[in-house]
């Protein structure tokens, strides 16, 4: 929410783009997304500072900036505006990319790691768990 928020001070709407649960799958594996892209947006929907929220099913979110051309575009601090890929879609019509700040051990592939840790429950590959 924090990121979120400090995005949403950077100007007068925030639209939030998340992936589709098929981007997930080929972005984390086959064992993600924990939540569905519904739900997940329903819940970021209803955080004050976002004003709309929708979802996207590119692989990269290229297409959704060429159709909303945000002014600024914002991603977490784990991410470096200079090299991401989707900087030059929003310089190319006079938008700016930044990031907010990073909170560590916020993501759910972390959370999930900490889960299992914590249950005693063994991190394997999902390709080499046996299905029955």
């Amino acid at each position: 929410m924090e990121c979120l928020q400090q995005a949403a001070s950077l100007g007068d709407v925030l639209v939030v783009g998340i992936n589709s649960d098929e981007t997930v799958r080929k972005l984390k594996g086959v064992e993600r997304p924990i939540c569905p892209a519904e739900d997940r947006a329903a819940v970021v929907g209803a955080i004050g500072c976002v004003d709309y929220v929708t979802i996207f099913e590119d692989d990269s979110p290229i297409h959704l900036i060429e159709t909303v051309r945000p002014d600024i575009y914002v991603k977490g601090g784990d991410y470096d505006a200079d090299t991401m890929p989707e900087r030059l879609a929003v310089e190319c019509y006079g938008g700016r990319v930044t990031t907010v700040g990073y909170l560590p051990g916020r993501s759910t592939t972390r959370i999930v790691e900490r889960i299992l840790a914590g249950a005693g429950w063994p991190m394997v590959p999902a390709d080499q768990v046996n299905h029955l």
